[in-house]
């Protein structure tokens, strides 16, 4: 049984006022459907709005974007059939994440490789249903071990203080979504935002510096969350990568205009230099994008 369907994205977001560097990459971002062609997982926990990767290409053609990695949804499931039509059709310009489970084969990953797919998430988020066991965790890392994959985890709140460990003792890199999605009425020395600056200084662990929207705790207002992602840039700028997370899925209340997120970029990087690291080189190393 799904949830009632969420919001949908922004429906008419402005062009940034900021110029973006030649090969820019949104590093985290989703597509849904067209459903009568890619239809939703019938045990999914929310059903989006329709978001197909037409409208993700317009959008990325408003904001300046080349390059992109999409995020297979939980809505999606594990058929990966939408995320690899949509790298096909990207030609080099996409790469991918897949939702892997124990029981997926070894030619399903070597399939998903060949398309594109470069990591594999872990949801430590009950909203999306229950979280690994340290058996599937183990069973998904052997399958995607021999290409090279990261591990994309998203946890909230003190879900990362809470992991730290876990985080460490992974044997492939590691991805952090949505810079945590950590608690900002905590402020920037909270527990959580000291694990995850702890876990930066490793040298082996990146952080997504999305989801400002989702962290803002006065939105529309998002100088919050943009000072925690300059904080996160500042402690590790050759560990970071930025995306929109369009079409914002599981989005209550507070829909971001992608323009303004973009635009925060100038407090978040607020150099060329720093920005063509974010957004070209960083994503290049970590996604193996053609140099």
């Amino acid at each position: 049984m799904s949830t009632p369907a969420n919001p949908g994205p922004h429906p008419s977001p402005h062009a940034p006022t900021i110029d973006l560097p030649a090969g820019a990459c949104d590093s985290h971002c989703h597509i849904f459907g067209p459903t009568d062609r890619f239809p939703y997982a019938p045990d999914r926990t929310f059903t989006p709005p329709e978001a197909p990767l037409a409208d993700l290409r317009k959008l990325h053609d408003l904001l300046g974007f080349r390059r992109a990695v999409i995020v297979q949804s939980a809505a999606h499931g594990a058929d990966h059939a939408s995320l690899v039509a949509a790298l096909a059709e990207g030609a080099g310009r996409y790469r991918g994440v897949a939702l892997i489970r124990p029981d997926t084969s070894p030619a399903e990953v070597a399939r998903l490789h060949d398309a594109g797919v470069r990591g594999a998430r872990l949801h430590f988020t009950p909203h999306l249903g229950p979280a690994p066991s340290p058996e599937a965790v183990e069973a998904i890392i052997e399958l995607v071990r021999p290409y090279g994959w990261h591990i994309a985890l998203h946890v909230a709140d003190d879900g990362i203080a809470e992991h730290e460990d876990f985080v460490r003792s992974l044997p492939l890199p590691v991805v952090i979504d949505h810079m945590a999605r950590v608690d900002l009425r905590q402020g920037l020395e909270s527990p959580a935002v000291t694990a995850l600056r702890r876990l930066l200084d490793t040298g082996r662990i990146w952080v997504k510096l999305s989801g400002a929207d989702r962290l803002a705790t006065a939105p529309p207002d998002m100088g919050d969350s943009a000072a925690l992602a300059r904080l996160l840039a500042e402690t590790a700028p050759e560990r970071v990568v930025w995306g929109t997370d369009f079409p914002h899925p599981n989005t209550h209340g507070f829909v971001p205009d992608d323009g303004d997120l973009v635009d925060l970029l100038a407090e978040i990087a607020p150099t060329a230099v720093r920005r063509q690291r974010l957004l070209v080189d960083n994503p290049t190393e970590c996604f193996d994008f053609p140099r």
